[in-house]
């Protein structure tokens, strides 16, 4: 297990420490950017016109023709929405500084335009699988960029990634994330919190695509909504820190050594590097991952899922993510030795609501976690199909319900590794293919 760690972090430190997926990320946004003419500011307005015009949670039923556009989105952010935005931006805020919070907001509108691309090539490439059913994602478009051998075996590279990443190992993390956190709230066992997210996880994966779709347009609004308020009215008792808290994320942006304390030791390069990685795999753009849902979506043009697409991605960073960046730098408590991740978050939140705090921060990341596991079994279970058609499904349910369970209980610090190794190998084949289909990009955005 040490050598396999090793091997592991070794992959990981050519990925990120050596910037390489830094500067792929964000190159590819800010090529996007430019080529569409900046299409994330151009179509703002009309893309939340598109999400939020005719809003019902009761969407179209999912069938074989694929889902409606919300339950597209509702999908896409059930997946983005995690763990990442709890723990993740308390672990960047740690390790890069209040800075880290710019870098991510920088990623993130870059990122918009990377995600309109992946979306319209899903569009524009997908198909039916055996089943007859609508299907698509970057398998079916790195297969359109790249002819012969080499866009085979790119797409087969990119499903088994995403299948160990997202199904196995990511599914772990997600549900040892609930466990811990309902353990330390509510000193509910582990094992008991398992057995309930595998049976829930296990009763939504059996009724299909159908079942997914209608799940997550439900509980996703209501997810954010409860978090948001909730972080609205911690962020009132705060109130008095919010100027300096939202001050030191530009000063640490810039000149962490500025503001001491927290930021002590950390530099310009350590508040880039977390606060781009971290924001990156929040909201997922150029990882590959939500285009698996944006293909289903039923619309009139590809550009009007694009555009739909982009609001993911908003929410997620500039929304969601920044809920919790604010409270924690308004708790004053960024800095406190042995405190980081989901029990910093906890610890920020228990300032203004006492012990209370930790109950609210469990519940929102069941709600977060559990919607991810929902999300990521789907995108897995597009590509267990590529690989082995619809015989394939039933082993990989399976599978994914046992190792919810498993990661329930289990110390799983080499799998998230193992997950951010996969995560990042997959983001190569992604890119390469959207950089590759720029053109049918460009021509959709100037629609």
């Amino acid at each position: 297990m040490d050598t396999l760690n090793t091997i592991v972090n070794a992959v990981n430190g050519i990925l990120w420490d050596k910037n390489l997926l830094l500067f792929l990320l964000v190159g590819t946004g800010i090529f996007f950017t430019i080529r569409t003419n900046f299409v994330q500011v151009r179509k703002f307005r009309s893309a939340f016109g598109r999400v939020f015009g005719n809003l019902t949670l009761r969407g179209d039923k999912a069938g074989k023709e694929g889902m409606s556009s919300f339950q597209a989105l509702t999908t896409a952010i059930a997946a983005q929405v995690g763990t990442g935005n709890i723990a993740g931006c308390a672990t960047a805020l740690v390790s890069g500084g209040p800075g880290a919070i710019f870098w991510m907001w920088v990623s993130a509108f870059f990122g918009m335009a990377t995600i309109y691309g992946e979306a319209v090539l899903a569009q524009k490439t997908k198909t039916r699988d055996e089943a007859g059913h609508v299907t698509g994602g970057p398998v079916y478009y790195i297969r359109e960029a790249f002819k012969g051998n080499l866009g085979k075996y790119m797409a087969i590279f990119f499903s088994v990634a995403i299948v160990l990443a997202l199904g196995f190992m990511g599914n772990m993390v997600q549900s040892n994330s609930i466990s811990e956190a309902f353990l330390t709230a509510f000193g509910v066992p582990k094992f008991i919190m398992g057995v309930i997210c595998a049976l829930i996880a296990g009763f939504i994966f059996i009724g299909g695509v159908s079942r997914i779709a209608a799940f997550t347009e439900k509980v996703v609004p209501i997810m954010a909504v409860l978090y948001i308020i909730g972080s609205i009215i911690l962020l009132i008792i705060n109130i008095r820190n919010l100027p300096g808290a939202i001050a030191s994320i530009f000063i640490g942006a810039f000149n962490p050594q500025a503001l001491g304390g927290a930021a002590a030791g950390i530099t310009v390069r350590e508040a880039l590097r977390f606060g781009v990685a971290r924001g990156l795999f929040s909201n997922e753009a150029g990882m590959g991952s939500t285009p698996h849902a944006h293909a289903m979506a039923k619309v009139d043009e590809p550009g009007h899922q694009g555009e739909t697409a982009m609001v993911g991605v908003f929410i997620d960073t500039f929304i969601v993510l920044n809920m919790t960046a604010l409270v924690i730098l308004s708790s004053g408590l960024l800095g406190t030795e042995g405190l980081t991740g989901t029990a910093l978050a906890q610890a920020a939140f228990a300032t203004g609501f006492g012990s209370f705090g930790a109950m609210f921060v469990a519940v929102c990341l069941l709600f977060f976690a559990f919607s991810t596991i929902i999300g990521w079994y789907f995108f897995g279970q597009a590509n267990v199909k590529v690989l082995f058609g619809n015989k394939g499904v039933l082993p990989y349910t399976i599978i994914v319900v046992v190792f919810i369970l498993l990661g329930s209980l289990m110390k799983v610090e080499i799998v998230w590794n193992a997950s951010d190794m996969f995560n990042g190998l997959m983001v190569i084949p992604n890119l390469l293919a959207v950089l590759a289909l720029s053109g049918l990009v460009v021509k959709e955005a100037k629609k």
